[in-house]
């Protein structure tokens, strides 16, 4: 028997590679002459660069960066030197887990870390930037971002150094030399930039803002698509994926002529998850959490759905999962962590143990 274990993280407990090795742990103890390949897998949200550097063998690469309150930092990208590409995060600069919870300033934080990395990336002699957005404690439309990259943002006879100045932005000045590398943006979310769905609404309540900070970010940002739309001439606003990681995918498209794609499927392409698929008889994945938002690009899904096309079992590990029906029709079991007596919150802490006994238990099943 071949197996195949390709999970995405356990947010706050395991990355995905330690979800992978655990699972594995398990089924040899029951399954002893069973072939077992593992796969770290991601969808656009932390733990993409991490995925694809494993499976391609990149270099990390350390560079000095801001936080998204303008703290120095110094943050982490991997470089592919055959390729000439870099692979990024933007929660490596701007992401809220770099900002304590009491510290948390939605109003005053910005992307301009992300724009350090791709300044440096570029000076590495970078050709193609894969950055994935999520985890992001910003909602700037990517307006720290682009004034790292030269833009200027002209509010009255100022230049704009915060994004609640947005509102009353009314020129943008774009550098003379424009970026030479092609950036691709992954994103596990396909909201637009505004509106109920948009980045703010959606978005903005999980990272610290109140009623009228979401109210002031908001024009701002419908005031920055304005601007840019009659300044540089494209209007991303309402692009599937422009609201994610507060804004930045529609600022990536909107400064850096970036292509916006699903993250899983970047993913799954650059680390050949369907070759690995075809060869395997069983297939594993999982993550913290399964409901109705997974089915919304992110790994687990695509996972089960490439299984499916291949005609795959497929099985998943999850800390916990909904009872939809859409959710459940995508796997043939599923196997949860957290179920009585056992907490939420001890499933986190005993997170290896819980998932060797459930490999056991999946083990004996087949």
């Amino acid at each position: 028997m071949r197996i195949l274990i390709a999970s995405d993280k356990f947010k706050g407990s395991l990355n995905s590679r330690e979800v992978a090795d655990n699972i594995a742990v398990g089924l040899r103890e029951v399954l002893p002459e069973a072939v077992i390949e593992t796969m770290a897998v991601a969808d656009g949200g932390e733990g993409t660069a991490s995925a694809i550097s494993q499976a391609l063998g990149g270099e990390k690469i350390s560079c000095p960066a801001h936080d998204a309150l303008g703290h120095e930092i110094e943050a982490e990208y991997f470089w592919l030197a055959d390729r000439a590409t870099a692979v990024m995060e933007m929660s490596a600069a701007a992401g809220l887990w770099r900002i304590r919870p009491g510290q948390r300033d939605l109003v005053r934080s910005d992307t301009f870390g992300v724009g350090e990395l791709i300044n440096d990336a570029v000076r590495r002699g970078s050709q193609e930037i894969l950055i994935g957005l999520g985890g992001s404690a910003t909602n700037d439309g990517g307006f720290g971002m682009a004034r790292a990259l030269g833009f200027q943002f002209l509010v009255n006879e100022h230049e704009a150094e915060s994004a609640v100045e947005l509102v009353n932005l009314h020129r943008i000045k774009a550098p003379t030399r424009r970026l030479t590398a092609r950036i691709t943006a992954a994103v596990d979310v396909r909201n637009p930039l505004l509106g109920s769905r948009g980045a703010t609404r959606t978005f903005g309540p999980q990272k610290g803002g109140t009623t009228e900070q979401l109210e002031l970010l908001e024009n701002g940002l419908n005031r920055l698509a304005d601007v840019v739309a009659h300044d540089l001439g494209s209007d991303f606003r309402d692009t599937p994926g422009a609201g994610a990681a507060g804004g930045l995918g529609f600022g990536l498209m909107s400064f850096c002529g970036a292509t916006i794609k699903p993250g899983f499927d970047v993913v799954a392409e650059l680390i050949g998850l369907r070759d690995a698929m075809a060869k395997a008889d069983i297939v594993i994945t999982g993550e913290g959490r399964l409901d109705e938002q997974s089915l919304e690009g992110k790994a687990p899904a695509g996972v089960a759905r490439l299984a499916r096309d291949a005609g795959k079992r497929v099985f998943a590990f999850v800390g916990s999962a909904s009872d939809a029906a859409p959710v459940r029709a995508l796997f043939d079991e599923i196997l949860i962590l957290a179920r009585p007596p056992i907490t939420a919150e001890q499933s986190i802490t005993r997170a290896p143990q819980l998932l060797q006994e459930r490999a056991r238990e999946l083990a004996r099943m087949m």
